[in-house]
């Protein structure tokens, strides 16, 4: 949370390149900080250092993310003549950022077991390293002023002053705390002790599903042209995806009372669940990019991530606490479901409060 808004602040205040090279090195620094980890450490000493590297691998990730995200708004081409193709393009390009970005995440979960089974722990953790050294030279190319405002903003700037940026973030802040609150600690709980599943099962089918939900965010430009919705999506589209998305937990909680066999149910709902949300995260990105200009870009962009952020500690949060209210594996899940229903509602009810961006949008 703090990265988001922080560094929205930098960016816009010295550049995004910045921020962009902050975040490489810290994620560099983060990988070399486990190489002299060894058996031989106390435990606690362990579990403390290697927290300290994951949470500048944290930060890193969060500065990357926040830069790379504002700097589209800033490099995709914009003409007051041609409006609406402008916005397709902002759209096309944000979703295959944001999906490619999480295709690779998942791709990530499987990289990085054949590399730790290949190499060993240190070797791999090396070489990923050297990769990322190569990609921050790739950085050193980007402009200077790219992101930068003319005129450096205040400390008090760092909060938005944009109902569009406030509302959309309100939204973001329920939608992702839905996801979580069911999927992050009730999920791989309930898979291993009503399925009988074990890590790697658990491991690979999350990873997977991961990789899914980056390829649809990637392809919503072009799904939503093979369903006949030719202009950029607007408030219209973002109403429609969370109200969709508010039946899928119910419907998941629903199967799992009345008996429905587990296995379908969850991995039915959790495609069902994958595909909506996925719609709905890639329609947001494009929207908070579409609200804010380009020179106030990174501003907009760290409080939204912000928001995104705070939504996601609340549901893991919430995730474990629901979940071990219920008597059983199978109460306790449902009880995850059905708050998350309730969470992607208010997602829906935030969003009526959205201004519109363009009269073709709506």
């Amino acid at each position: 949370m703090v990265t988001n808004l922080y560094g929205g602040w930098i960016g816009a205040r010295y550049g995004l390149r910045i921020t962009l090279w902050i975040g490489t090195l810290l994620q560099i620094l983060a990988l070399l900080m486990l190489v002299p980890v060894s058996a031989t450490w106390p435990k606690l000493l362990s579990v403390v250092y290697v927290m300290a590297a994951q949470a500048i691998s944290g930060i890193a990730k969060d500065l990357n993310k926040m830069s790379a995200k504002s700097a589209i708004k800033a490099v995709v081409p914009h003409s007051a003549d041609a409006e609406q193709q402008g916005q397709q393009q902002l759209f096309k390009w944000v979703a295959i950022l944001t999906g490619s970005k999480n295709a690779l995440k998942g791709v990530g979960f499987f990289l990085g077991g054949v590399l730790l089974a290949a190499l060993g722990f240190n070797a791999a953790v090396g070489w990923m390293a050297a990769a990322l050294a190569v990609a921050f030279l790739l950085t050193l190319v980007l402009p200077r002023e790219i992101g930068k405002m003319k005129s450096k903003p205040a400390f008090s700037s760092l909060f938005s002053k944009s109902q569009g940026i406030n509302v959309l973030s309100l939204a973001r802040f329920f939608l992702f705390g839905a996801r979580d609150v069911w999927f992050v600690v009730a999920l791989p709980v309930f898979l291993e002790a009503s399925l009988g599943w074990n890590f790697w099962e658990i491991g690979g089918f999350l990873g997977l599903w991961v990789i899914g939900y980056g390829i649809i965010q990637g392809s919503a430009p072009n799904l939503r042209r093979l369903w006949g919705q030719t202009a950029p999506p607007g408030v219209s589209a973002v109403q429609f995806w969370s109200a969709v998305l508010t039946a899928i937990p119910a419907l998941i909680a629903i199967a799992l009372w009345r008996q429905v066999d587990v296995s379908i149910a969850i991995t039915a709902g959790l495609a069902a669940f994958g595909v909506v949300f996925a719609m709905n995260s890639s329609i947001h990105s494009y929207m908070v990019l579409a609200y804010t200009d380009a020179e106030s870009v990174s501003l907009n962009v760290g409080f939204y991530y912000m928001a995104n952020a705070a939504g996601r500690l609340a549901g893991t949060m919430l995730s474990g606490a629901v979940f071990m209210l219920g008597r059983t594996e199978a109460a306790g899940m449902q009880a995850c479901l059905w708050v998350a229903s309730l969470l992607v509602l208010l997602s829906w009810v935030s969003s009526l409060r959205l201004p519109g961006v363009l009269k073709t949008a709506q």
